[in-house]
């Protein structure tokens, strides 16, 4: 299906010189002189490998049919990945850089969007927010107004993210996978 450049937006697969690729990061440029652009950065569905390409907001690009299932996560096995899909109950495996750094997020039962291009799995769509636990927290230091200060924390899947200060180690927070930062305390 044949769409505007500029209706491209993250997580589209689209086909370009004969690959399929992902869409990572899409920008509009609109210069002070001349037609608006579009930047987009993408990684080839297949090799993983990554490239920038610009077309002017006018140009049409070629969209991929997709097909979304819904999935569970069931474990890790060394560098792969396994889920299961929720209508036929067969399992698939996908390695850690089809997920790249949301790959962390990943935990036992979650429930995922799988993303489908002539029945092989190409990309996953994580919850846009999980709980996790705090295991290790700074002490709180003494004048530091809550409003502006963040002080660093490891959570429980190793990455170390930016919280507010009254935040201490074994609590359950909400984190974005988007953009791996803090939301709210876990309720």
């Amino acid at each position: 299906m044949k769409i505007n450049a500029n209706l491209i937006r993250v997580g589209n697969i689209i086909e370009n010189n004969g690959k399929q690729w992902a869409v990572l990061k899409t920008q509009i440029v609109q210069p002070g002189k001349g037609g608006a652009f579009i930047t987009v950065e993408m990684r080839d569905i297949r090799t993983g490998t990554k490239t920038n390409e610009r077309w002017r907001t006018a140009d049409t690009v070629e969209k991929c049919n997709v097909e979304e299932k819904d999935c569970t996560f069931l474990f890790v096995d060394g560098d792969a990945l396994t889920f299961m899909d929720q209508e036929n109950f067969e399992q698939f495996n996908l390695t850690r850089e089809v997920l790249g750094d949301a790959a962390a997020f990943l935990q036992d039962g979650m429930q995922v969007a799988v993303d489908f291009i002539e029945g092989s799995p190409v990309s996953v769509s994580l919850p846009e927010k999980v709980t996790m636990t705090v295991v290790e927290a700074d002490p709180v230091v003494k004048g530091q107004t809550a409003s502006s200060s963040y002080k660093p924390a490891k959570l429980e899947n190793g990455l170390k993210i930016l919280v507010p200060p009254f935040i201490a180690e074994g609590e359950k927070i909400i984190v974005n996978t988007g953009d791996c930062s803090y939301v709210e305390r876990a309720k």
